[in-house]
């Protein structure tokens, strides 16, 4: 019969019980690690015959007479531990190691240190056979089987830790995560940009079109809103004198999840006084063709069934080009708002994204609703879309065509990866925008964006001609490591909380 995993831990607590009438501390404070076990196996080389001293969790364990075979596992991998009775010392209280005898006292999960000679056994595996063998965290909890693992995808996000341990994919998209934030850091700091931050909570939300998370600051007595963006704070710092800023951040929307969407999630933003939008279609091409090369060694990625090419130049559209070439209607040709809805109902857009356009009022609002339901998703290679229409723009400059912005979108895998244009300067426009925004809210717009009276006043005075940028971190991570769902690049994902009181048995 299976023993349930209350059986097994209590078996286990019996385990540190008895550790502690031997004397052996199960939990030290300390350890004498002194390589990574990559290191070793990697340059055994520069080790045979040497005494090291490694640690690391315990992954497997199997049992030949007088010899142990196991392994643990640090951050850089595992290597083998060659156990053998005659060459293991006894149990000593006073040095703190476990002899032969007493290595039933060991599970799966442990961590433990090892001291002893490296070799390479008979097969040519290079392992240490210890000479001690110390405790330095006794499991309590046994890890699922490495065979069976976490089958349930939600258990596998839940319990993420276990997830890494047993899953060498997720730990390896984790790093590339790392490695390509290091990579666009690299890439701005080299170029003169100066790394800011700026406030999480904030009286007014804006930067973007979301519903923010709402929170009430017990103190001041006021609500405050989890950011939706930086830009309107990074655009204060331009007025204030700033030329190039970026921040790498967490930003917040209150909205649904999917593959590629998050409420909590990571936000590159830059500012560049004195560039416009052709500026920024130009470095984000550079920047991501760089952190490509950086990252994955080229600029060609795999991602489901296609292969992605990242190196410059890539292709370009504008908004109503690309609905033109991906559709075979002309937006160019649609004079009225109701004219344009009957063109869009012919496109095979789904019923239920259909009735979003009832609430649309103006043709600007149709023709963005037309690409992003209509061509979105067959932007497979990168691309740039831009010259958007002002009703959906609201912080953007306006084109020679004043139907249309300076703002510009980036596409790969058929996802949108970053919204960036020349930003508005004119703070009377602006506060024109701002209320035909109200509008929009009024007619059940939930998304519109903010009145924000005190970053009218800054830029009242003075707002140089300037570049915005922000490129989403976690599709970008997705689209480079070849991950189908956003919670496979994020280490935590957003889920709904766990009924507490669920058997741990179940």
């Amino acid at each position: 019969m299976t023993a349930t995993i209350s059986q097994i831990r209590n078996t286990r607590i019996n385990k540190v019980t008895k550790l502690l009438e031997l004397g052996i501390n199960p939990y030290p404070s300390d350890s004498k690690k002194e390589y990574a076990n990559r290191e070793i196996v990697e340059n055994f080389g520069s080790f045979e015959g040497k005494v090291v001293t490694v640690a690391g969790r315990l992954m497997s364990w199997r049992e030949h007479g007088n010899i142990i075979f196991a392994h643990i596992q640090d951050q850089s991998g595992r290597i083998q531990l060659f156990i053998k009775e005659k060459e293991l010392e006894k149990t000593s209280p006073d040095k703190q190691t476990i002899g032969f005898d007493n290595l039933n006292l060991l599970d799966v999960g442990d961590f433990i240190q090892a001291t002893g000679t490296t070799v390479k056994t008979l097969s040519g595996e290079v392992s240490v056979t210890p000479k001690e063998i110390k405790i330095l965290t006794k499991s309590i909890m046994p890890l699922p089987s490495i065979w069976h693992g976490l089958k349930d995808i939600e258990e596998r996000y839940r319990k993420r830790y276990l997830d890494m341990l047993l899953n060498d994919q997720v730990s390896k998209r984790l790093q590339s995560r790392s490695q390509i934030i290091t990579a666009i850091r690299h890439f701005f700091d080299e170029r003169g940009f100066l790394e800011v931050e700026t406030p999480t909570l904030q009286p007014i939300y804006g930067g973007g079109f979301a519903r923010p998370f709402i929170t009430h600051h017990n103190a001041l007595d006021t609500d405050f809103y989890l950011r939706i963006s930086d830009e309107m704070y990074l655009k204060r710092l331009i007025v204030g004198g700033f030329q190039k800023v970026y921040e790498i951040t967490k930003v917040f929307r209150n909205e649904g999840v999917d593959h590629d969407h998050n409420p909590e999630f990571t936000m590159f933003e830059a500012q560049i006084a004195f560039e416009d939008y052709n500026y920024g279609m130009d470095i984000v091409e550079e920047l991501i063709e760089y952190v490509a090369l950086k990252t994955t060694g080229g600029t060609e990625v795999s991602f489901g069934e296609h292969k992605l090419n990242f190196q410059r130049p890539w292709k370009r559209l504008k908004l109503t080009e690309a609905i033109k070439e991906y559709t075979g209607q002309d937006p160019e040709s649609w004079k009225t708002e109701k004219e344009a809805k009957t063109a869009v109902k012919s496109m095979g857009i789904r019923e239920e994204k259909l009735k979003e356009l009832s609430k649309m009022t103006k043709l600007g609002e149709v023709i963005s609703f037309a690409f992003e339901e209509a061509v979105e998703e067959k932007l497979i290679q990168p691309t740039i879309v831009y010259d958007y229409p002002i009703e959906v723009s609201p912080l953007s400059k306006k084109c020679k065509d004043e139907r249309f912005t300076q703002r510009f979108e980036i596409f790969a895998a058929g996802m949108e990866l970053g919204n960036n244009y020349t930003e508005l300067n004119d703070p009377i426009d602006l506060k024109q925008r701002f209320i035909e925004e109200k509008e929009r809210e009024k007619a059940g717009f939930d998304e519109a964006h903010q009145t924000d009276y005190d970053y009218l006043e800054a830029i009242e005075h003075g707002f140089p001609p300037t570049c915005g940028l922000g490129i989403g971190v976690d599709r970008l991570v997705m689209i480079l490591t070849g991950a189908q769902s956003i919670k496979e690049v994020i280490a935590f994902p957003t889920l709904k909380p766990k009924d507490i009181n669920e058997s741990k048995d179940a």
